[in-house]
C-alpha cells in the first residue's frame, strides 16, 4: 500500500479535487490518501479564532458566514447529483454548527482554538470522501483523531499510531482508497491538537512508517524539490534523487516544499518519499530514500528570521565546562540552536525561536560577556556530498560569496551541509550568487 498526501492548493478548487480523484484511482492500487484543508481555510479559521480571543463576536460570526458561503459555492461545483450535493451540504451544516457552538463558548481559549483549526481538515476529507462515494469509488474515511496521537512534548507516538491504525485497517479491509486528515491529532489528555503548520506532510510520513508503506508520495504544485528557491532564483531545476539526510537538511533549512519533520518516520522504517506535481503527474519529481547519488552539490536553501548571539569569556581559555553552561541555558528555555562556531574565548550561536531571548541573554550575562544580538539574519545552507577527503568544496562556496559579507560559517559537522550566516538584506543576492557559482 502507498500513502499519498495532497496539500491545500491541490484540493483548493473543485476541478482540482476531481483531478485528484482521477490520480488516486487510475492505477487501481490501494492507498491511504492524506488531505490538508482547502487552501485558505486554515487561515480563515485562525482569523475567526483571533476575533474570538479578542472578544469580537460579531466579527467572528461575519468571518464564519463568509467561509460558509465559500464552501457552499465549492459544493455546488463539485457534486454532480442531487444526492451527492445533499450529502455535502449535510457535512458542511454539521461542521459549521460546531463553529457556531465554538463562537458561543465562553471563555474561548487554546482548547477551542485547536478544535476550530482542525475543522479545515475535517471538512476537506469528508467532502472528498462523499465525492468519491458519488463517483462509485470503493473508499472509506479513516478519522485521524482515532489513531494519530502525540505525547507531552508534542511528539507523535509512532508505536501507538502503528497499533491504532493497524487495528482500524484490520476491521475495514478491502478498500481501494482510504481517506484521512493531515495535521490533526489528539494530545495525552485526549483533546484535539495538531502537528503544527505544514504537518500534513508529517502525517503522511507517520502513516507510511506505521504501515511500512511501499512509498509515501507528497503531491504539491511544483515538480519536486528544486536546487534553489524558484521564487527568488531563475534557472532552478528539480533534483531527481536525495538521501534522507540530504532532504532533512534542506527541509530544516528552508526548502518549503517539505515539512522539516517529514523525513524522520519514513527514514526509521526505510520507506521512500517521493515529491510529485499535481499539475504534471507524469514528471519524475524527487525521490528521497536511503540511497544517495555521487553528485557533489545538490541544492541550496535559506532559513529566515535567525538571531545570532555572540558570547565571550576569558575564562573559556584552557577551561572546561564553559560550553556546558552555555547550552544548559538554551536547554532550560527549550530553545534549539541552529549553528555554532567557537574560538579560544568566544562562542557564537544562532536561534530561530526568540520567545525567551531576553531571559537567555540575562542568564548568559551571569558568566559571560555578550554583544548585542544580530537579528533579521538568514542561514544559507548548501547541501550535497562533502566527505572529509573531498577537495575544493569550501573554495567553490566562498568564491561564489566573495562579494557578500558572511557573519558565520559552519563546515565539517555534517557530511551533507555547509551553512553560512548572512544579513537578511543579502539573502536574494546570496542565493543567486551561489546558484551561478555552484551550478553553472
Amino acid at each position: 500500500m502507498q500513502v499519498w498526501k495532497f496539500g491545500g492548493t491541490s484540493v483548493g478548487k473543485p476541478e482540482r479535487m476531481k483531478s485528484i480523484r482521477q490520480l488516486i484511482t487510475e492505477d487501481g492500487k490501494a492507498k491511504i490518501v492524506v488531505l490538508s484543508a482547502l487552501s485558505g481555510s486554515t487561515n480563515s479559521l485562525l482569523s475567526i479564532s483571533e476575533s474570538l480571543l479578542a472578544g469580537q463576536i460579531a466579527e467572528a460570526q461575519s468571518k464564519a458566514k463568509a467561509l460558509r458561503d465559500h464552501y457552499d459555492t465549492f459544493l455546488s461545483e463539485l457534486y454532480q447529483t442531487e444526492l451527492g450535493l445533499a450529502k455535502g451540504k449535510s457535512i458542511v451544516d454539521k461542521e459549521f454548527a460546531f463553529i457556531d457552538q465554538l463562537i458561543a463558548t465562553s471563555p474561548y481559549g487554546t482548547k477551542q482554538e485547536k478544535e476550530m483549526v482542525a475543522l479545515g481538515e475535517l471538512l476537506s476529507t469528508q467532502i472528498f470522501e462523499a465525492y468519491l462515494q458519488e463517483e462509485g469509488v470503493n473508499s472509506l474515511l479513516l478519522p485521524a483523531l482515532d489513531f494519530m496521537v502525540i505525547d507531552e512534548d508534542n511528539e507523535p507516538i509512532l508505536k501507538k499510531i502503528e497499533e491504532n491504525l493497524g487495528a482500524i485497517l484490520a476491521k475495514q479491509p478491502g478498500k481501494q482508497i482510504y481517506i484521512t486528515q493531515g495535521f490533526i491529532c489528539r494530545n495525552p489528555q485526549g483533546e484535539v491538537d495538531n502537528l503544527k503548520r505544514g504537518g500534513s506532510d508529517y502525517t503522511a510520513s507517520l502513516i507510511g512508517g506505521a504501515i511500512a508503506a511501499e512509498e509515501v508520495q507528497i503531491w504539491t504544485d511544483i515538480d519536486g524539490m528544486h536546487n534553489n528557491d524558484p521564487r527568488i532564483v531563475k534557472n532552478t531545476f528539480p533534483i531527481r534523487e536525495l538521501s534522507f539526510a540530504e532532504a532533512a537538511e534542506l527541509a530544516y533549512f528552508g526548502a518549503k516544499i517539505l515539512h522539516p519533520s517529514t523525513i524522520t518516520p519514513a527514514k526509521l522504517k526505510g520507506v521512500p518519499v517521493r515529491l510529485k506535481n499535481t499539475m504534471e503527474p507524469s514528471a519524475y519529481g524527487t525521490l528521497i530514500s536511503e540511497k544517495s547519488t555521487d553528485v557533489e552539490i545538490k541544492a541550496i536553501a535559506a532559513k529566515d528570521n535567525i538571531t545570532a548571539i555572540y558570547i565571550h569569556s576569558t575564562r573559556m581559555l584552557n577551561a572546561y565546562g564553559f560550553l556546558k553552561r552555555v547550552f544548559e541555558v538554551f536547554e532550560k528555555y527549550k530553545t534549539p540552536v541552529d549553528m555554532i562556531t567557537t574560538s579560544e574565548v568566544s562562542v557564537s550561536v544562532t536561534i530561530d525561536q526568540t520567545t525567551h531571548l531576553d531571559s537567555i541573554m540575562s542568564e548568559l550575562r551571569e558568566f559571560a560577556e555578550l554583544e548585542d544580538p544580530d537579528k533579521d539574519q538568514v542561514i544559507i545552507c548548501i547541501v550535497g556530498n562533502f566527505w572529509a577527503d573531498k577537495e575544493g568544496i569550501a573554495i567553490k562556496v566562498l568564491n561564489a560569496m566573495k562579494n557578500i559579507p558572511i557573519r558565520m560559517i559552519s563546515y565539517g559537522a555534517s557530511e551533507h551541509n555547509i551553512s553560512l550566516l548572512v544579513d537578511a538584506k543579502h539573502k536574494n543576492e546570496s542565493l543567486n550568487a551561489l546558484n551561478e557559482g555552484l551550478f553553472f
